[in-house]
C-alpha cells in the first residue's frame, strides 16, 4: 500500500493508460481508502459512483486490475492498490484521442454521439502531425490478429491504405476493421478469424477508409 496522502493532481497525471471515466473510477477508489482506511464494498462503489449496476462495477475494476492498478481477492472487501507514484513515469507526452463507436445513422464516425470517452496516448505512439481515433472492436473476425471482441484499437485517421495493411472502412455506415487487399478489378476485405463463418467482403458498392490500425491498446 501506497500513502493515501499522495496529491490526487499528480496521480491523474501519471494515468495515461486510461480513459477519463477509468480514471475518475480510480481517483474515487483512492479517495475512500483514505477516507476509510479500508477497501470499499462493490455496493459501495456503485453508490459512489452512481452505476446502474454491480456488473459496471467490476467492469471497472477489471480493467485496472488487468492494468496493474489494483488487485482483487475474495470477501466483500477485496481490493488492494498496487501502483506506487514511482511506477510511472510522469514526464511522459501523451494526445488525447476520442474512443468512438460504430457510426449509425450517417452520423460521420468521429461525430459527437459516437464518442464514448478520451484515452491519453504516448506522443511517440500517436504521432503528430497525424490524428487518431480509438475504435472498440465488436465480434471475432480478427482474432488471428490480435484483435478481440471488445479491444480498443488505435486507428491513424487517413482516407486511402496500401496493400495487406489492417483498416478501418465504413460500408453502409458501419464501421469494420480488416485486412484490405488490392485485385485487378476490385477490393476486397479479408477477415482474419479462428471462425470459419466470417467471409471475405468483395467491394463492389462505396465504401470510404477511415483510417490504419496502429496497435491494439
Amino acid at each position: 500500500m501506497f500513502d493515501f496522502a499522495l496529491n490526487l493532481c499528480m496521480i491523474i497525471c501519471m494515468l495515461n493508460t486510461l480513459t477519463d471515466k477509468q480514471k475518475r473510477f480510480l481517483l474515487e477508489l483512492i479517495s475512500y481508502f483514505e477516507r476509510e482506511k479500508r477497501p470499499p464494498t462493490t455496493k459501495e462503489l456503485q453508490q459512489i459512483m452512481q452505476l446502474k449496476s454491480p456488473r459496471s462495477v467490476g467492469q471497472y475494476l477489471e480493467s485496472l486490475e488487468q492494468q496493474g492498478f489494483i488487485a482483487r481477492g475474495k470477501g466483500a472487501r477485496n481490493i488492494q492498490l498496487l501502483r506506487k507514484l514511482s511506477d510511472v513515469n510522469e514526464s511522459r507526452n501523451t494526445v488525447k484521442v476520442p474512443i468512438v463507436g460504430v457510426a449509425s445513422c450517417g452520423a460521420p464516425l468521429l461525430a459527437e454521439q459516437n464518442i464514448e470517452d478520451y484515452m491519453e496516448i504516448s506522443d511517440q505512439i500517436a504521432r503528430q502531425p497525424y490524428q487518431y481515433f480509438i475504435l472498440r472492436a465488436k465480434g471475432s473476425s480478427m482474432d488471428k490478429a490480435g484483435i478481440n471482441d471488445g479491444n480498443l484499437v488505435l486507428v491513424r485517421r487517413q482516407p486511402t491504405a496500401e496493400h495487406n495493411q489492417i483498416v478501418v472502412a465504413l460500408i453502409n455506415d458501419e464501421a469494420t476493421i480488416k485486412r484490405i487487399r488490392f485485385a485487378n478489378d476490385h477490393i476486397i476485405l479479408d477477415p482474419e478469424s479462428t471462425k470459419p463463418e466470417y467471409k471475405p467482403i468483395v467491394l463492389d458498392k462505396d465504401f470510404q477508409i477511415q483510417g490504419i490500425v496502429m496497435k491494439t491498446l
